[in-house]
């Protein structure tokens, strides 16, 4: 699935170094609670990423610039985002301010609509992240509530289900 610039594919084995770079960077990581040790990764991270519906390499030119997750929240410390589908993402401080973030997630949230179609998305972000707090605006997410966790104040976000038209 792809926009103009952008190609959304499985996560493969060349985007190992790119998943290790989103993961130990502590600009990408300021409000994810923070960057985990690149040693620790290099180690730890498989070499080929188990492939699953709703995650997603964001691809520019043939390079990892991003992810996107739509994964369940089974259990969730707000009663409002349990059992719905949560939209995350990380994208590499080089692909930041270019409208990317944007692309990718619309037609993540697109292809979601069309597979689960009449269910809401939630998103959470710290609310001293203004770029999420933007996307989330921009991607339809209203917020439902604010609240304390990490050390910080989050928001929880929520995108009404996309009706299938008749």
């Amino acid at each position: 699935m792809g926009t103009k610039r952008l190609v959304l594919r499985e996560p493969e084995a060349r985007d190992r170094a790119a998943f290790i770079e989103l993961l130990a960077s502590p600009e990408v990581h300021t409000y994810l609670g923070g960057p985990r040790p690149r040693e620790v990764l290099e180690r730890e991270l498989p070499g080929v990423p188990e492939p699953w519906p709703g995650s997603f390499a964001v691809d520019l030119d043939g390079e990892m610039i991003g992810q996107i997750l739509l994964r369940r929240a089974r259990e969730h410390s707000r009663p409002a985002a349990a059992g719905r589908v949560d939209l995350g993402y990380m994208f590499l401080p080089r692909a930041w301010v270019l409208g990317y973030a944007a692309e990718a997630c619309a037609a993540a949230l697109d292809w979601f609509d069309g597979v689960l179609p009449g269910e809401a998305a939630v998103l959470h972000t710290q609310t001293a992240n203004i770029g999420s707090m933007r996307l989330a605006a921009k991607l339809g997410f209203t917020e439902v509530e604010r609240f304390r966790a990490w050390d910080a104040e989050q928001w929880l976000g929520l995108r009404a289900p996309v009706t299938p038209s008749d």
